[in-house]
């Protein structure tokens, strides 16, 4: 065989490699189109029906020792976005936002809102602080507090909003054919992540995403 005819075998060789990745990625593309309009169709219908019941929240706090007042989830919105993949569009995320605020909000406006106030002193107790606050995208003041004499530090205090925001964020992997899922302040004031493969965000696991939310048992994540 000549050299050059072993070079024609490699190229078909590759060329049929390649043919079977594309309709890999093809197919797990598909399907994960098909997954996020499942997804899509829920998330349309679910903050209709929330924005009108306003499910409480979970009891709050930022240092697990001062907690909030009785809140409520509002002003449920949707939004989705897409992007060009392989020359196709296709879903670039999913995600759910809303508001935690007071239950009794119309009545604290009319009284001025509540800060809240929180004092820490140790830094694993700052860490957790600052990252509840930056899960729940809480506004706030930061301020130190130093020894009059020495100006030693001697603590750090947070004056803070007493509301919240939370969001679930569904970003599709269309190559691997699975979702990453991440939640921010909901059922408290803490990041989570899990991921889902295509087969098993259906109908069912957005139920349980659904009961998460409201604060009923879950096993979404």
């Amino acid at each position: 065989m000549s050299f050059l005819n072993q070079l024609k075998q490699q190229a078909q060789a590759l060329q049929t490699r390649q043919g079977d990745e594309l309709q890999y990625l093809d197919a797990n593309t598909e399907a994960t189109e098909a997954a996020c309009k499942t997804v899509w169709h829920y998330f349309m219908e679910l903050p209709r029906q929330l924005n009108v019941i306003e499910p409480a929240a979970v009891g709050l706090s930022l240092d697990g020792k001062s907690t909030w007042p009785a809140m409520k989830q509002a002003d449920f919105r949707f939004d989705a976005r897409k992007k060009t993949l392989r020359g196709k569009e296709v879903f670039d995320y999913l995600a759910l936002g809303w508001r935690l605020e007071p239950a009794e909000a119309t009545a604290l406006v009319a009284a001025g809102l509540p800060k809240g106030r929180v004092s820490v002193n140790f830094p694993p107790d700052l860490e957790r602080v600052e990252r509840r606050l930056r899960a729940g995208q809480v506004r706030h003041d930061r301020q130190e507090l130093r020894h009059p004499e020495t100006n030693r530090l001697q603590a750090i205090v947070f004056e803070h909003d007493m509301a919240a925001r939370a969001s679930v964020r569904v970003t599709p992997d269309h190559d691997h054919g699975s979702f990453d899922v991440r939640l921010a302040a909901v059922g408290g004031l803490e990041i989570a992540g899990t991921r889902y493969a295509v087969a098993q965000l259906n109908t069912a696991a957005l139920d349980e995403l659904a009961k998460l939310i409201v604060g009923q048992p879950s096993r979404f994540i």
